[in-house]
């Protein structure tokens, strides 16, 4: 069990007197005095221990779980999308080729995140946990994963579609930034997927399988309770446009920000 670790919470709002959310976090972290620091969100329930090691990150798994007793249908399939996203982070992480991690519970090396800042692209607002894997990946440090429920923290679901939909767009205005390899490979075969099944519904047919497999693993795997099958289904039949308005919408907003004058 890991000790010497500092808790880094990005809470939301910090900025630094308008200097940005990543600069805060270069604070926080410069001012830390010990080995490792755990990121976190505000908005997270912390796990109750951080695991042993060596790494240089490790990559802290996440479950979405409803504080309402009856979560309603926008809560029930973020949480199936969720639990689809934590199942590829987990796999690929463990594979050797990591396309995701979350800030909103990560452990790094303190030296090595401040060796990567310059890399978090401070003209993007956000993205600082993807781009400091794209980083960690290129200079060719150690990224282990943790799959143990006792270093999970859990994250509540969004209250609203509206406030789903600006997050993943926020979320995919990033991608064109992306370079590495892996990450891109990864966002090419789910476009492409989602958009073949448009042209070709029938196409569901061999996705929903696969995609209902990867959630009710890691839900088993986690002793949590299972997504229903009617909600992994529809949620598969509504990924495709769900997955365009987010790319277009978030390609507009970023397409924006780089028109906008600066004064």
């Amino acid at each position: 069990m890991l000790t010497d670790y500092t808790i880094v919470v990005a809470r939301r709002g910090i900025n630094d007197e308008g200097k940005g959310k990543k600069h805060a976090l270069h604070r926080l972290i410069s001012e830390a005095q010990t080995e490792y620091v755990h990121l976190m969100d505000d908005d997270v329930v912390p796990p109750p221990t951080m695991p042993d090691t060596d790494a240089d990150m490790v990559i802290l798994p996440l479950r979405m779980e409803s504080e309402n007793e009856h979560p309603n249908l926008i809560e029930r399939l973020q949480t199936a999308e969720y639990a689809a996203i934590q199942s590829l982070t987990i796999l690929t992480a463990k594979k050797g080729h990591a396309v995701m991690c979350s800030g909103a519970n990560l452990l790094v090396r303190r030296e090595r995140w401040l060796e990567s800042y310059p890399d978090l692209h401070p003209e993007t607002a956000s993205g600082d946990d993807m781009f400091l894997l794209e980083s960690f990946k290129r200079r060719g440090l150690v990224i282990a994963v943790a799959e143990s429920p006792v270093y999970e923290a859990t994250v509540r679901p969004l209250p609203s579609l509206r406030a789903l939909l600006r997050q993943r767009m926020r979320w995919a205005g990033k991608a064109p930034v992306y370079r590495d390899r892996d990450i891109r490979l990864c966002g090419m075969i789910v476009v492409a997927a989602n958009l073949l099944q448009l042209l070709c519904p029938p196409v569901l047919l061999l996705k929903f399988p696969f995609e209902y497999l990867l959630i009710r693993q890691r839900e088993k795997q986690y002793q949590r309770k299972g997504s229903s099958l009617l909600v992994v289904l529809l949620l598969e039949l509504l990924y495709p446009f769900y997955m365009l308005v987010c790319l277009s919408g978030g390609i507009i907003a970023r397409n924006g920000q780089k028109e906008s004058p600066s004064f």
